[in-house]
């Protein structure tokens, strides 16, 4: 049986998770108004894992005889000024994510809940991959700058995230 200071501290994770899915919706719209489609494609792809890390969370909930509780989702920024600062926006949201779960673990280990420190393993192994994801991106704009026609050549390497 779930204790319900974690079954809470799991719920806000999933409205956590869902939250950043509608982040990264909103930065694959702003992507896609300006043309930049491969990084919409990319964005889009990330929203959907999003929604994935959340189900697995609110699964578990249910699976432990907890309650999974939705809660309100706060609306995103809607653009960014370069696609450097959306991915750098990104990538500190991404930072957030990963000292949220590794709040749950703390939690866990306190609780003495073995079964939620065990499930909660695969996602901090997930946030290095994350991170890591979103950071080659930032270094990659970085690196181009404002040359239009590196812009080009990322986007269509971002593109082939969606391919793959």
């Amino acid at each position: 049986m779930l204790k319900k200071k974690m079954e809470k501290a799991l719920n806000d994770q999933v409205n956590m998770e869902l939250e950043s899915a509608y982040l990264y919706l909103s930065m694959s719209v702003d992507f896609a108004a300006k043309n930049l489609n491969g990084a919409a494609a990319w964005m889009r792809m990330q929203a959907q894992e999003e929604v994935g890390h959340g189900l697995k969370i609110q699964n578990y909930i249910l699976e432990r005889g907890g309650t999974a509780t939705l809660q309100a989702i706060s609306a995103p920024q809607a653009t960014w000024k370069t696609p450097l600062a959306a991915f750098q926006d990104a990538y500190l949201h991404e930072q957030k994510v990963t000292a949220s779960i590794d709040k749950l673990v703390n939690l866990a280990v306190v609780e003495k809940d073995h079964a939620t420190q065990a499930m909660l393993q695969w996602f901090v192994t997930e946030q290095v991959e994350e991170e890591a994801s979103v950071d080659e991106v930032v270094q990659m704009l970085k690196m181009v700058g404002a040359n239009t026609n590196g812009l080009f050549m990322i986007d269509r390497q971002l593109a082939a995230r969606g391919a793959a």
